[in-house]
């Protein structure tokens, strides 16, 4: 039932990309300098891309019911959006520069979810 909560996941993170990327060109577009606003915009970006995937990794899963490596990349793309984009999106309204130390655990956790993704996929035959 996993691919059901990846699909699940996969939408929730897409309308917030959707929703957090008009916050930005509209809310934030006079508030933050054009190096924090490009910041957060690669955070859209990314969002959005791993949202993408995870509801790929759920149709994926139906096809591979029980593969531990869909598993691992579905949480993988969570796990991803919440370092990566979620420490860009904090680090560009608020300027703690510290915060841009979690963004590669993020990466990361993006490069793992699509590797196991290829793999999963590739193990199947």
């Amino acid at each position: 039932m996993l691919f059901k909560l990846f699909i699940f996941l996969g939408s929730i993170h897409m309308f917030l990309a959707v929703a957090l990327g008009a916050f930005g060109a509209h809310g934030l577009k006079n508030k933050l300098t054009t190096d924090m606003l490009a910041i957060y915009n690669t955070a859209v970006h990314y969002h959005m891309i791993h949202a993408l995937g995870l509801i790929a990794v759920g149709i994926v899963a139906q096809w591979l019911a029980g593969s531990t490596m869909i598993n691992w990349a579905g949480w993988s793309f969570f796990v991803g959006i919440l370092f990566f984009s979620g420490s860009l999106y904090i680090l560009s309204v608020t300027g703690i520069k510290w915060l841009g130390a979690i963004t590669p655990i993020g990466g990361v956790a993006f490069l793992i979810g699509w590797l196991m993704l290829a793999l999963a996929v590739w193990k199947q035959g």
